[in-house]
């Protein structure tokens, strides 16, 4: 399907003035893979929902200008109507689960439109087999990790077969062998004529699928180029442009550590039901470092942060530095955690608000 942007400027309501899109002129031909990149706020999202029809059916603004899907214009077609023929995958997967299992959530779309019991059935086990999620089956959302959800947000995507993949960074968490799982689908999708539109920060797992790259600032396109040509900008040039490497590889010069005190994590445990999520007997932190927590999707990393935090009520274990054991309660009041979702800790509707709101929480603390 013919997808043509025409004269499109969109600002939300509520917004930043000067925010927003300004005089879009995009065509994007039936079968084409389209990356769209730059740094984060130049309107890659804003583009994809006004693809998929999010905008302004879902997020309201002053919208002028035309969006076409071959002959009809986006914005005066209803959003059931467009389903069936756009699939999209948000940045948030939950923002997009409509049930509470892992089953149910993958053949939701196909039941809402009513298609047969034989041929969702079919659609089922063909997402399964190329999501390899079958590990996945029977499990409640609310217990998957990020990464986990995302791939579950795909495979209920993919079960109606659209001929348009909207994705919002599909890739942000994801580990690695997942990000391989979704390049093999994504050009599986190539493959079979699919059009395929991705916003993305992350680079280099795409640059052997994406025909064609748009790079956005400030709400503008500013430049439109092939990803063959795209491939030969150096590291420099794309650094300057805000955005990542494309080769996965990379170096750190990082200080060496000379810090005499330790943290101990003591008899760490946490389970949900009865499997066991965390077991750490015993681990040492040197004060003052960096430490990265990593593993696949569902090994336990963010449980494990939770923990750390005081934040997981029936977990088990002592953090202790010098001689001064902190319990549960106690590090609530000493760690800070900024969340895979960040709309779990924001309380306010206004930035200026959300900052102050921080503010008068330290006074208090301070005052105490």
């Amino acid at each position: 399907m013919l997808i043509k942007l025409k004269n499109v400027n969109f600002t939300y309501h509520n917004g930043v003035r000067n925010s927003g899109l300004k005089n879009i002129n995009l065509t994007i031909p039936k079968g084409q893979v389209l990356l769209l990149c730059g740094e984060s706020g130049c309107g890659k999202t804003t583009i994809t929902r006004l693809i998929n029809g999010l905008v302004p059916a879902y997020y309201e603004g002053e919208l002028t200008g035309e969006i076409y899907l071959n002959k009809k214009n986006i914005p005066n077609v209803p959003l059931y109507e467009l389903a069936p023929h756009i699939g999209s995958v948000f940045q948030n997967p939950k923002s997009q689960f409509f049930t509470v299992t892992t089953d149910t959530e993958i053949v939701f779309a196909c039941e809402n439109l009513g298609i047969s019991r034989e041929n969702i059935m079919q659609s089922f086990t063909q997402a399964v087999a190329d999501f390899n999620i079958e590990k996945l089956l029977g499990r409640s959302l609310f217990t998957l990790s990020g990464g986990e959800k995302q791939k579950i947000a795909c495979a209920s995507v993919s079960t109606l077969h659209p001929d348009v993949f909207v994705l919002d960074e599909p890739s942000s968490n994801l580990d690695i062998a997942a990000i391989e799982d979704l390049k093999a689908i994504l050009a599986h999708w190539k493959a079979r004529g699919k059009t395929i539109i991705i916003a993305e920060h992350r680079l280099y797992w795409l640059k052997n699928i994406a025909d064609r790259v748009i790079y956005m600032e400030h709400g503008c396109i500013t430049k439109d180029i092939a990803m063959c040509d795209f491939k030969k900008l150096s590291l420099n040039n794309l650094h300057n442009m805000g955005l990542r490497s494309l080769d996965n590889n990379f170096t750190l010069n990082i200080p060496k550590l000379t810090s005499k005190e330790d943290y101990q994590l003591l008899d760490f445990t946490f389970s949900y039901e009865k499997e066991k999520i965390i077991n750490i007997p015993h681990l040492t932190i040197p004060k003052g470092s960096v430490v990265g927590i990593i593993g696949n999707n569902g090994a336990g990393k963010t449980t494990f942060a939770r923990c750390l935090c005081g934040l997981q009520k029936k977990a088990t274990g002592i953090l202790k530095l010098k001689n001064i054991n902190y319990k549960a309660k106690d590090r609530i009041k000493l760690c800070y955690m900024v969340m895979q979702d960040v709309n779990h800790q924001l309380f306010t509707e206004t930035v200026i608000d959300e900052i102050l709101l921080s503010m008068q929480q330290q006074n208090l603390e301070h005052k105490e």
